[in-house]
């Protein structure tokens, strides 16, 4: 029998010769035939399956005048910017070279785009050019303000969602649900769920994952409530994002009562639900329910492993880390990846274990054939700092394949500390100091260390430079889930 991998090549060679037998095929047809079939070559533009193909589906568009048929540039445009194999630049090209681009065309850029800003300024030309927008355009352009976080631009969003009549569409209200909660504002978020009275599970599920990441755990529990004295019954992927909620923000109530749910609806639960329980009780510090739910488990896949081990790891339990790590590998059900390592190097940081965190660095490679992170480089600079291995983490950061970022050289500079060795702190401050030209923590850190090695000279000509420049360390503060 052939390999799923060999089958899938056949499968792809397949596609593959019949796009081009199809482009061939329209080669050699009359220009006027192919007029009278726009959308054949629309349909191609689907079909292909590489941006060469795709440029020859738009070459055959140009020569033959069907660039200028709305309907066949749009599915050009679309493969190009929304495929896998796409090319978001050549896609702008076609949409610029577009006679007066439809809205279809406006939507598929402002979605494709990668940057959020970038997505917003469409949406102005879009506007300023006279096209008028519909139910999916808002949902892409509020999936733009989620990811910048911006409430302004929310609101202004919104209202032009008002305008346009469509405030209670239920995907363009729950993208504007969304935007409101992860920019903070909840009330304003409740105010357009609760202007939609026929709501989808989507929806709830959005509106609940709101309270939870803005703390407001008794919020929540009352929705979910609500929502399932409603009738409507929550899937896995649901209760899956709103524990996902609840791990970030500290609602252990709610995650409870979650998995109360779930084990007197269901009787028990699966990979996807049981894996999100125990990664909510891990962050949640309830890291006995998590192992009991872990072990209790009949099947597990390579994240539920993960998250149980990140999740001993973090609280301190670095021997239940170690031991649940080698177990895993004895087992040999799943194959540790590049996060077990990192919950795996987290743990010998916490004990100090030197040795064994050198042992596990250099086994990701070596053993696993994983390219080690920054951030496992970051753990094992860490962890040899902390031991009093300065000039090793200073080799380690050295031999880096990428400049390090401030979370490594930062790392490094509490090595110095813990060394008190000034002259490296002074370099690594440099360095810091290029990437983030008003951290003005590090010149407190370096101060610091100059009054406990006894170099009062240093200490007073650093002060004097801060004093200057009205250098300020910024106060300090916390947040405490409650």
């Amino acid at each position: 029998m052939w390999s799923s991998s060999r089958r899938n090549g056949f499968k792809c060679c397949r596609q593959n010769c019949n796009s081009t037998r199809l482009l061939l095929k329209l080669t050699q047809q009359s220009k006027s035939s192919l007029l009278r079939t726009f959308s054949t070559l629309a349909l191609v533009a689907d079909k292909c399956i590489s941006m060469k193909q795709l440029k020859q589906v738009h070459a055959q568009m140009i020569v033959s005048a069907v660039i200028n048929d709305h309907f066949a540039v749009s599915r050009l445009i679309s493969s190009c910017a929304l495929s896998p194999f796409g090319d978001l630049s050549h896609a702008s090209r076609i949409f610029h070279s577009a006679h007066q681009p439809n809205s279809f065309m406006w939507n598929t850029l402002i979605r494709a785009q990668p940057h959020a800003p970038h997505a917003l300024s469409l949406y102005l030309n879009m506007r300023r050019n006279g096209v008028f927008p519909g139910k999916h355009t808002f949902p892409f352009l509020l999936k733009a303000c989620s990811r910048l976080r911006s409430l302004p631009a929310c609101k202004q969003v919104h209202a032009h969602v008002l305008k346009f009549g469509l405030s209670r569409d239920l995907h363009v209200v729950n993208g504007l649900v969304r935007g409101y909660s992860v920019s903070g504002n909840v009330n304003d978020a409740r105010f357009a769920f609760d202007e939609i009275s026929d709501r989808s599970l989507s929806l709830w599920t959005t509106m609940i994952c709101g309270y939870a990441q803005n703390f407001c755990s008794n919020e929540a529990l009352a929705l979910f409530d609500e929502m399932v004295g409603e009738g409507l019954e929550p899937n896995d992927v649901t209760l899956a994002s709103v524990l996902s909620a609840c791990a970030r923000s500290g609602c252990l109530e709610l995650g409870e009562k979650i998995h109360e749910f779930v084990r007197v609806k269901e009787g028990g639960v699966g990979v996807i639900l049981g894996t999100a329980l125990i990664y909510m009780y891990a962050k949640n510090g309830a890291i006995v329910t998590a192992r009991n739910l872990f072990d209790e488990m009949p099947e597990r896949n390579v994240v539920t492993w993960n998250a149980m081990i990140c999740g001993l790891a973090a609280h301190g339990h670095v021997e239940d880390a170690l031991c649940l790590f080698e177990k895993m590998k004895k087992d040999q059900v799943v194959v540790p990846n590049d996060v077990t390592f990192i919950g795996v190097l987290s743990a010998c940081r916490h004990g100090g274990l030197i040795d064994v965190g050198r042992k596990i660095f250099s086994s990701i490679e070596m053993v696993y054939g994983i390219e080690p992170k920054i951030e496992h480089y970051g753990c094992l600079v860490d962890l040899l700092g902390r031991g009093g291995k300065l000039l090793e983490a200073v080799e380690l950061v050295k031999g880096m394949p990428w400049k390090a970022d401030v979370v490594i050289l930062g790392a490094l500079l509490a090595a110095c500390k813990n060394s008190g060795n000034t002259e490296v702190a002074e370099r690594v401050v440099e360095q810091i100091l290029a990437l983030e030209p008003h951290n003005h923590g590090v010149h407190v850190a370096l101060s610091n260390m100059y009054a406990e090695a006894g170099q009062w000279q240093e200490v007073l000509k650093l002060r004097k430079m801060m004093k200057e420049v009205r250098l300020k360390k910024a106060p300090g503060w916390s947040l405490v889930a409650t």
